[in-house]
């Protein structure tokens, strides 16, 4: 196992079974943008729904800020429409991969976004 293995899994919190089998359902629509506070309101006590929740909200960030940037590279012929495609395509992927994280009973946190930690 590597060096960055041993990190990420060290940052992943374990979760109760029963809490991920109650709340599988709600921590995947965290990552439908604004519904990220569901489990928030629906499970305030899940420590599996907080983690979620806390994913969805910075997915949602990011993906402000990318269409910002996106819409600003927007000018620039070409190369400022294919980068503002790159960036819409990055952040529906990684919406994508944290529904099913969230509806399959996975805590896996996402790609180059994962490790922020908004919600405590």
């Amino acid at each position: 196992m590597t060096e960055e293995q041993k990190t990420t899994e060290a940052t992943i919190p374990e979760f109760d079974p029963a809490d991920i089998e109650k709340n599988k359902a709600i921590a995947g629509i965290a990552y439908l943008g604004i519904l990220f506070f569901l489990p928030l309101v629906i499970c305030p006590d899940s420590k599996y729904g907080k983690f979620h929740a806390n994913q969805g909200l910075v997915l949602l960030i990011f993906g402000i800020v990318a269409s910002i940037v996106g819409t600003i590279l927007a000018f620039i012929p070409y190369i400022g429409w294919l980068f503002q495609l790159l960036l819409s395509l990055g952040v529906l992927a990684l919406a994508i991969m944290g529904l099913i994280n969230g509806f399959t009973g996975k805590a896996k946190e996402l790609p180059i976004i994962g490790k922020i930690r908004i919600l405590k």
